[in-house]
């Protein structure tokens, strides 16, 4: 039975595990891997030091970057095994209304096909309804039809299509 747990670093080797079953440079919603972005991963102590920044994304007492915004990571997992990620990000700047959005997630290619996304936006949905938000945006490509099933699913309304910088996004709205 898969659950949604705060990053650790008890899990880098199914999370290496993970990350290498995705193309080289692919983008990995959800994950927060842009708040290290040259990180060597594999290095144990590099590892814990980007899963406590993770993990300290979601404190608001925290000042961040101006570019960054809170934000709370749970990994998708069974045992210990990591599946995917998925992000609530508790505002949206300038950038992620335009194309992020609230909500970020992926799951590793081999765990694909289970509806752990769904699954995983389901059991998000009520926390962000707990930070005080009435309806979260989420953004997925144009071309990617199984997460715009996975928005749909939970009650996304499409609200456009758009060209962004990070290509053509589909831009839903949940009503929490």
């Amino acid at each position: 039975m898969p659950e949604l747990i705060p990053p650790t670093g008890r899990l880098q080797p199914s999370w290496l595990a993970a990350r290498d079953e995705w193309s080289p440079g692919a983008h990995q919603a959800g994950t927060g891997l842009g708040l290290l972005p040259e990180a060597d991963l594999d290095d144990p102590a590099v590892f814990s030091a980007w899963v406590e920044r993770l993990q300290q994304q979601s404190d608001r007492s925290v000042v961040l970057r101006d570019e960054w915004v809170h934000a709370t990571h749970w990994w998708i997992v069974e045992g210990d095994s990591y599946l995917g990620a998925i992000d609530l990000r508790h505002r949206l700047n300038a950038f992620l209304l335009h194309s992020g959005g609230h909500i970020g997630y992926s799951i590793r290619p081999s765990a694909r096909g289970r509806g752990l996304a769904t699954w995983a936006l389901g059991v998000v949905l009520p926390e962000a309804r707990a930070l005080g938000l009435g309806r979260v945006l989420i953004t997925c490509d144009d071309d990617n039809v199984a997460s715009a099933r996975t928005i749909e699913r939970n009650g996304g309304v499409l609200e456009d299509v758009r060209t962004t910088d990070e290509g053509i996004k589909r831009r839903y709205w949940i009503t929490l």
